[in-house]
């Protein structure tokens, strides 16, 4: 069974449609930012074929668990699975949120051994910045295998084929 993955991805129409993006915390990440952003998501203890709901109710329980505010209670549209090259499948819920805005990112942590081969085990946090950037720069910005909801998010606002 491949693992999977659940996420809301937020946009507003202000003029141009941008998406609320986070970049992604810890030393391998540090320097990097094109395809190192991510929709804020994580990994699920659910399989890709269960019900709608449960997989809505995980999405929104990481993308609070990765920001640290819960995403704002709207009705959200299924943009569906996304697969990755890995097998991984990233399922995608997005939202109209024109007036969500957050001070600061108070992401859960992780542990790693860092510098590596050092012994020492260090905390860092899972996303270290999110923020709204328009459409065409996320594609930039965001890892290869999620790129393909930006385009389902397209097509369900009316923008391409």
């Amino acid at each position: 069974m491949p693992v999977t993955s659940a996420g809301v991805l937020l946009y507003r129409r202000s003029p141009e449609t941008e998406v609320f993006i986070a970049h992604m915390g810890g030393p391998f990440w540090a320097r990097k930012h094109e395809g190192a952003w991510t929709i804020p998501k994580g990994e699920i203890g659910l399989d890709a074929d269960e019900a709608l709901e449960e997989l809505l109710v995980a999405a929104a329980r990481e993308f609070t668990e990765e920001i640290g505010v819960a995403p704002p209670a709207l009705e959200y549209v299924d943009l569906g699975g996304f697969r990755y090259s890995s097998g991984k499948i990233v399922h995608v819920f997005a939202g109209e949120a024109p007036e969500f805005e957050i001070d600061e990112v108070t992401s859960n942590t992780f542990e790693m051994e860092w510098p590596p081969r050092s012994g020492r085990t260090r905390s860092f946090p899972e996303v270290d910045e999110a923020r709204w950037v328009p459409l065409g720069e996320a594609r930039e910005l965001l890892t290869k295998g999620q790129r393909p909801a930006l385009d389902a998010l397209d097509r369900r606002l009316g923008h391409a084929d």
